[in-house]
């Protein structure tokens, strides 16, 4: 399907570049958005990942090289050495050494790469590794328990849309073309499963809008069909709960437009079944894991640029969605991560119209001690 939201996007770039209480003896604290301290760059279609000392790895964005990273003790923000080029919509992922693999994105010149590079997290500084075989954004890339990182699907040039996969080994810093999907697939989502194959969901192609969903096996390189989806959805989020299960959450289906309605994978038997609708309905919102097992999930578009500073949490228990406080900001192409200590961190993003953002806040979950 060809996106008419790369134009905007590729035209929004354009210009960036030009209290506690007392309750029968339980303390409360109550859930909330705090501003903390603003990264040193806007950043939008940026990537972020925990690290192995828990701090937070912020990288590129609005077609900047470079990345920073987050100290929750200080709250402190700290650049580090600049990518060889700049990168927006590429993947990021934390190896089990504690290093991070950044994978294609597209850079300033509007150019879909291949390029792979490899950040040291303990001397902040990156590297070139040997590059993929196809040209990529809007892929996805798994870390599998074998150490090694799967990357599916993609745009691999102008409306050219992939099903080849490939595999990272850090271990020998080498590729291999590993099987390919049944369809192709740009703007999907990718889970790693408990008994560790990778659950693909969604998606587009160049002709079609997916319900469709498909394993990959490790073992056997492979991919089968998996039951399919009650509504075909792009732009959606997905996260894997703590009962093994997979939340999958609005996007936009074509024909209809905008989704509220969240889906969940049973594993154990292989099959689709709705759960309770967001109040609000999202394109590309963020999601993260709770440390109650709950799911928060923050901001995204109406499909205009229009963001949505509201927030809203999925209690896997009664399958119901309850709104929060809202964020300071409203957020599209920003970032979510829960952090050691529990409390959630959003980045960057673009609000309504052209405001774009280096802003940070973080999210406290309501905790009776």
């Amino acid at each position: 399907m060809c996106d008419h939201r790369i134009y905007t996007f590729a035209f929004v770039l354009m210009l960036i570049n030009c209290v506690p209480v007392s309750l029968k003896n339980l303390d409360v604290v109550h859930s909330g958005w705090s501003n903390i301290k603003s990264m040193n760059r806007v950043r939008l279609f940026h990537t972020a990942s925990l690290l192995k000392d828990g701090k937070l790895l912020v990288v590129g964005g609005s077609h900047y090289p470079d990345a920073e990273v987050y100290d929750p003790v200080t709250g402190n923000w700290t650049m580090t050495e600049s990518m060889s080029i700049s990168r927006i919509w590429h993947t990021e992922t934390v190896l089990e050494n504690g290093k991070v693999l950044i994978t294609g994105g597209q850079d300033e010149n509007v150019n879909y790469s291949n390029t792979v590079e490899l950040c040291d997290a303990s001397e902040r500084k990156w590297k070139r590794v040997p590059h993929m075989r196809y040209k990529r954004i809007w892929h996805t890339a798994t870390l599998l328990k074998s150490g090694k990182v799967l990357i599916v699907g993609g745009d691999n040039d102008s409306y050219s849309i992939t099903n080849g996969c490939e595999l990272y080994d850090p271990v020998n810093n080498s590729w291999t073309v590993t099987g390919s999907m049944h369809h192709s697939r740009s703007q999907h989502t990718a889970e790693l499963l408990h008994n560790g194959k990778v659950l693909v969901i969604g998606g587009s192609s160049v002709t079609a809008n997916f319900n469709s969903s498909e394993l990959y096996d490790p073992l056997t390189e492979k991919w089968t069909l998996a039951a399919s989806m009650n509504y075909p959805r792009m732009y959606h989020a997905s996260i894997v709960l703590k009962n093994g299960k997979v939340l999958v959450v609005d996007g936009w289906q074509p024909g209809y437009g905008n989704l509220k309605t969240t889906e969940l994978y049973d594993p154990s038997t292989g099959m689709w079944s709705l759960t309770g609708n967001t109040t609000q309905e999202r394109i590309d919102p963020t999601i993260s894991l709770l440390e109650d097992g709950k799911v928060l999930v923050a901001g995204g578009d109406d499909g205009s640029l229009y963001s949505f500073n509201s927030a809203e949490v999925y209690d896997p228990l009664t399958g119901n969605w309850t709104t929060v406080e809202n964020m300071n900001y409203p957020r599209g192409g920003h970032t979510q991560n829960t952090l050691k200590n529990g409390k959630v961190i959003v980045t960057g993003g673009y609000g309504n119209g052209y405001d774009f953002y280096s802003s940070a806040e973080l999210y406290t979950s309501p905790k009776v001690h």
